[in-house]
């Protein structure tokens, strides 16, 4: 199962990549358990200044983006 958790304080473009991360693992047919980090000083210790950012395993992917499913599922897929 991924550990799959976006990193940001609720904007919107936040609350759209926590969506298109629901969307990439579903089409990927993945089990993830997906979350949203909101706390600062949590978002902080992955070493992230802009947000929102994407965190797989870990592992940060992506940062200052609000990717699409397709992006999602790419680095999702390339962990598997």
């Amino acid at each position: 199962m991924k550990q799959i958790k976006i990193l940001g304080t609720g904007c919107p473009k936040c609350q759209t990549l926590y969506e298109n991360a629901h969307a990439a693992a579903a089409t990927a047919g993945v089990e993830a358990n997906i979350e949203k980090v909101e706390k600062i000083t949590d978002i902080i210790a992955y070493g992230v200044m802009t947000t929102p950012a994407l965190v797989i395993d870990g592992k940060v992917k992506s940062a200052g983006k609000t990717l699409s499913p397709e992006q999602v599922s790419a680095f999702i897929t390339d962990d598997a």
